[in-house]
């Protein structure tokens, strides 16, 4: 039996499998590139983290105007968004919020509104007694 036929198409597999694993071999140092960047991207988060949870106990709260007078944000929204709650006996949401100023109900309309009404939380005018649900501070 003559052997000598085979080699050539051994030949031709044996390249096909050197190319496949060439490849593969890039790729995979391709991915371990993004995976010892997306790790060092997580300790540097785990860091900040630590620096932030150290620092929170040196911050001192930040306790309402005593004088009474709030500074609102600069935009012609807030006085109207304390007006409605002024004018109402309970909690509202974004959307309620919305209706009562008459914007469209699109969610970019509710989206920014409730954004506005989170800022409002921060400076200690409403509060946010569960999540989405707003009202003024007592």
């Amino acid at each position: 039996m003559n052997l000598n036929p085979l080699f050539p198409a051994l030949d031709l597999q044996e390249d096909a499998a050197r190319a496949l694993a060439d490849d593969l071999r890039t790729r995979i140092d391709v991915l371990q590139t993004q995976l010892r960047q997306a790790e060092l991207r997580l300790e540097h988060l785990a860091i900040t983290r630590e620096t932030i949870a150290g620092l929170a106990d040196r911050i001192p709260a930040q306790s309402p105007d005593p004088s009474g007078s709030l500074e609102l944000p600069e935009h012609a929204d807030y006085p109207r968004i304390l007006a409605v709650f002024n004018d109402t006996t309970g909690p509202l949401r974004a959307r309620d919020l919305c209706q009562a100023l008459d914007f469209e109900l699109l969610p970019k309309h509710i989206e920014r509104t409730r954004a506005k009404m989170k800022r409002l939380v921060t400076l200690g005018i409403l509060t946010e007694a569960e999540p989405g649900t707003f009202s003024i501070k007592q």
